[in-house]
C-alpha cells in the first residue's frame, strides 16, 4: 500500500475518533451510569455511547469490513479488513476523572494492524499511525527516544493486578534493572513511548482491542512492538506485549521476560 492508498482509511479513522470524543466529553467528571462486567472491569454509558457512534459510521461507510469492539462484540470477523475499537481504554481512569484514558481505533488487513489511532478527547491529543508512514501527533510528528541501555530506560505498565504471579515476576526482572518504572496510564503510556517520554511498556492479558491500534503508532514513531517471544503482534497474539522506543532494548527485555 502507498501513502495515497491509506488516506481514505485514515480519514475514516479520524471521523471515528471525532465521533467517539463527542460522545465521551459530556460524561467526563459528570454523572453517568456504571456497571461491572463479568471480568470485574467497569463499563459506563460513555463507553457504550462512543462505540455505538463509531459503529454507526462504519456500517454506513465500510459495510463490508468487519468490526471487533469491546462493548458490542464482533461482526464480519472473517473479512479481509477489520476495524478494532476500544471506546475507552482506561475506564478506571475515566471514572475517577483522570484524563489518561484513550479511544483506540485500528484497521487490520489480513489480521495485521496497518492503521492505529490513540485519541485522548479531553486533552485533545491524537496519535495517528499508518504502515509505511511516520506517526503523527496532532499537527506534528511523533518520535521515540534513543535509549540503548536498560539501566537508562523508563518503563510503564497499567497495574500489578493486570499480571499473573509469574508474569509480574517477569516484569520485575526487567524493571529492577531499569532506571525507573511507573504504574498507571493504559494506552496513554504507548503514546508517551511514541513521544520519547517513556522508553518501554510491558503488559499481559490484553485483548485485541487493547493493543491493535498501538502497533502502528509506536512503530511509525521509530519504535518496536512485539509479544513476549519477540513475534510481531496481530489478530492471533496472546495478549503479552512489549513496546520499546529503541529496538536495541528488545533483546535484554525479552531475555529477562523469559527468565
Amino acid at each position: 500500500m502507498t501513502v495515497a492508498d491509506r488516506s481514505a482509511d485514515i480519514a475514516i479513522a479520524h471521523a471515528l475518533a471525532e465521533a467517539a470524543g463527542a460522545a465521551i466529553r459530556p460524561f467526563f467528571r459528570n454523572r453517568f451510569d456504571r456497571e461491572q462486567k463479568a471480568d470485574a472491569s467497569p463499563v459506563t454509558e460513555a463507553d457504550r455511547a462512543a462505540e455505538a457512534a463509531m459503529r454507526a459510521i462504519l456500517e454506513e461507510r465500510c459495510s463490508e469490513d468487519g468490526i471487533v469492539g469491546e462493548e458490542y462484540g464482533t461482526v464480519r470477523e472473517e473479512a479481509a479488513r477489520v476495524w478494532v475499537l476500544d471506546p475507552i481504554d482506561g475506564t478506571r481512569a475515566f471514572v475517577t476523572g483522570r484524563p489518561l484514558f484513550g479511544t483506540l481505533i485500528a484497521l487490520l488487513e489480513e489480521g495485521r494492524p496497518v492503521i492505529g489511532v490513540i485519541d485522548q478527547p479531553i486533552l485533545h491529543e491524537r496519535w495517528t499511525g499508518a504502515e509505511g508512514e511516520r506517526t503523527r501527533f496532532n499537527q506534528g510528528f511523533a518520535g521515540v527516544r534513543h535509549c540503548a541501555h536498560l539501566a537508562e530506560a523508563h518503563f510503564g505498565s497499567t497495574a500489578p493486578a493486570a499480571f499473573s504471579g509469574d508474569q509480574l515476576d517477569a516484569y520485575t526482572r526487567v524493571t529492577q534493572d531499569a532506571r525507573d518504572a511507573i504504574w498507571g496510564g493504559d494506552c496513554y503510556n504507548y503514546g508517551l513511548v511514541a513521544l520519547g517520554q517513556l522508553d518501554g511498556v510491558i503488559e499481559a492479558n490484553l485483548k485485541l482491542y487493547d493493543f491493535a491500534a498501538l502497533v502502528p503508532v509506536v512503530e511509525g514513531a521509530g519504535g518496536v512492538m512485539r509479544d513476549w517471544k519477540g513475534q510481531p503482534l496481530g489478530q492471533g497474539s496472546d495478549g503479552r506485549v512489549v513496546a520499546l522506543g529503541d529496538s536495541r532494548l528488545l533483546e535484554p527485555v525479552l531475555e529477562r521476560l523469559g527468565g
